[in-house]
């Protein structure tokens, strides 16, 4: 029942903020929504002591909602097949080389890029974070975040190639970085765990390919069930089932339930659509799907935009957040463009290119989720704080204008 409140007042809260965000701000409907809700937080704290008893009613229910738990538990299921169901095979193949690179190699130089300048600048900041520390950081905030991504892309109009590029790195990167963090947390909680290659890559085989496997087969055995009966009610169901049934199939094998259903959501909207529903199974199927996008996706950044009430003192944190934005992005670069500058892809990255990935790797919900995931001690206020203010700026600031970068720096090349 606490459950069932607690989402229904947030339901509630979103809609009430998505009708103020198309009527007045007429902002991208997840921005929107975020930006209204850090508004509210503010409101919410200036008047806390006038009215001490809604406050903290209100930061209550959103402290007895386990952030961590029900994104990566059940949300991200559903946005992630979601994405996924609209991707056009086709166009990934076309772009696997940039997309494999991105989501594997990529995060990794990321992962150490942050890592390693937030140690070394940190003392000349005031910031004394262990390395290991560091590493954590930089593991939870490079991958990039498939439903912020996915979300602005919609709005950003840019060329399909890119828009493959950014939205398959997006989805495929989770596993990689998943693991990554895992290990990172494990080093952080004792030094007597056994790190070793083979123990990673079998990690990473058993998460990444494991979850590839297993939502391929469940996307296959949903398509062929769908095109002996094609009746649109019933093939709703049988993708819910996928979504949902698959997610405890993955937990209990503990695979990457993420690329579970990525892989899912490709059969499906690609082999499925093509070979085992009608035009009217088609459309009531997408239509479903793209309602429980946006309705998900609005809940999801409004507990973004209301986490700036659970995070205590936040303004004292401006400093490590604000370093924290610049190292990102300058990580971000370079995760991009060393493997542009190594790897002899098949199409030639020009700079506007380079540009425009790194500025479109957003951060969302997914790095809150693994932040907060830590384990209690000294350091886990300032890792929330700094992963706040980069998940905050990435949305905001480059979720606004990475549809005008890619049209200027673009335009410009044409030329």
């Amino acid at each position: 029942m606490e459950l069932y409140y607690s989402f229904s007042v947030l339901i509630v809260i979103a809609s009430f903020f998505a009708y103020l965000n198309l009527r007045y701000l007429k902002l991208p409907s997840t921005i929107g929504i975020m930006i209204i809700a850090m508004l509210a937080s503010v409101i919410l704290v200036i008047t806390g002591s006038l009215f001490p008893k809604a406050f903290n009613h209100f930061s209550t229910l959103l402290t007895d909602v386990d952030f961590t738990e029900v994104l990566m538990g059940a949300m991200l299921n559903f946005l992630l097949f979601a994405g996924a169901i609209h991707i056009n095979l086709k166009d990934l193949k076309e772009q696997r080389g940039p997309v494999i690179i991105f989501s594997t190699v990529s995060v990794v130089i990321s992962t150490f890029a942050v890592g390693g300048i937030l140690f070394f600048l940190g003392p000349i900041l005031g910031i004394h974070i262990p390395f290991i520390f560091c590493l954590l950081f930089g593991s939870l905030i490079s991958p990039t975040d498939p439903i912020a991504v996915m979300g602005v892309l919609k709005e950003a109009k840019v060329k399909k190639s890119l828009e493959t590029k950014v939205a398959g790195e997006s989805l495929f990167n989770d596993g990689v970085a998943v693991v990554v963090f895992a290990v990172i947390l494990q080093l952080t909680q004792t030094s007597e765990v056994e790190i070793s290659f083979f123990s990673i890559s079998w990690l990473l085989i058993k998460e990444a390919f494991g979850g590839f496997i297993l939502g391929a087969l469940l996307g296959l055995g949903a398509s062929n069930a769908m095109r002996k009966i094609d009746d649109y009610k019933v093939s709703v169901l049988i993708t819910l089932s996928v979504v949902m049934g698959g997610y405890l199939i993955a937990h209990s094998m503990h695979i990457s339930g993420p690329l579970t259903m990525v892989a899912a959501g490709i059969v499906i909207g690609n082999y499925g659509k093509r070979t085992a529903m009608s035009a009217t199974t088609k459309d009531y199927l997408n239509k479903f799907w793209e309602l429980i996008d946006e309705i998900l996706n609005a809940v999801l950044f409004l507990f973004i935009g209301f986490e700036l009430l659970i995070i205590q003192n936040i303004t004292s944190y401006w400093i490590i957040g604000t370093a924290s934005i610049v190292i990102v992005l300058f990580s971000r670069f370079l995760s991009i463009y060393i493997p542009v500058l190594l790897i002899p892809f098949k199409n030639k990255f020009s700079n506007g290119t380079i540009k425009v990935l790194v500025w479109g790797g957003l951060r969302g919900g997914v790095s809150i989720a693994l932040a907060l995931s830590m384990d209690e001690g000294p350091y886990k206020p300032t890792l929330i704080a700094a992963t706040y203010f980069v998940v905050v700026f990435s949305i905001i600031v480059q979720g606004l204008t990475v549809g005008k970068v890619a049209s200027r720096v673009l335009s410009k090349e044409e030329e």
